[in-house]
């Protein structure tokens, strides 16, 4: 136990947290809230990385719990996008970017099972998709304008943004394993 793995168990901890503020914290400040604790999981998924790499902690359990963490946070905070605003295009998007993180997660599981997990690592792609994918969670999180800036509008363009990149670096994942892809099935 260190302190970057410490941190990624407190982001998971955080998603209970999520659920209850949006549920039972009366609007417009469940979205506050959401949003303030959004950016602190994003702050220690940065902050246990970046202490990992310095301090010389990175393990292959922190390897795996990291995105594991991501991936839970990050469906929670849609799921609660959907919530708050029923609409089919959120509703695709989630689908598409939660079943993306399935399939590639299964990929590289089974990628890892054929000794071959490093076709499948993270690509730049996929790093520009999370990218636009957190920043786009939370200002839906956030939801309400900002001054003159359009809050929600920017989070629907940066959803629709990361929605394109994450069908884009599946194909490049599935593109990268073809070749196992193609002897074994």
């Amino acid at each position: 136990m260190n302190i970057p793995i410490i941190l990624t168990y407190f982001r998971i901890a955080f998603i209970p947290f999520l659920v209850a503020v949006f549920y039972l914290v009366p609007a417009p400040w469940n979205q506050y809230l959401c949003c303030f604790l959004y950016l602190i999981a994003g702050a220690t998924d940065w902050l246990d990385g970046y202490l990992a790499r310095k301090m010389q902690l990175e393990s292959a359990f922190g390897a795996f719990l990291d995105p594991v963490a991501d991936k839970l946070m990050v469906s929670t905070a849609l799921i609660i996008i959907l919530q708050s605003a029923p609409n089919p295009w959120v509703a695709i998007a989630v689908a598409i970017i939660v079943g993306r993180e399935i399939f590639i997660s299964a990929l590289r599981e089974w990628m890892a099972g054929m000794d071959d997990r490093a076709t499948v690592k993270v690509s730049w792609t996929g790093k520009v998709k999370t990218a636009a994918q957190m920043w786009a969670i939370g200002f839906l999180l956030f939801h309400y304008d900002l001054w003159i800036i359009p809050v929600q509008e920017i989070g629907y363009s940066l959803l629709a943004l990361s929605t394109v990149l994450t069908l884009w670096s599946m194909i490049e994942y599935i593109f990268a394993a073809r070749h196992v892809l193609k002897t074994n099935t």
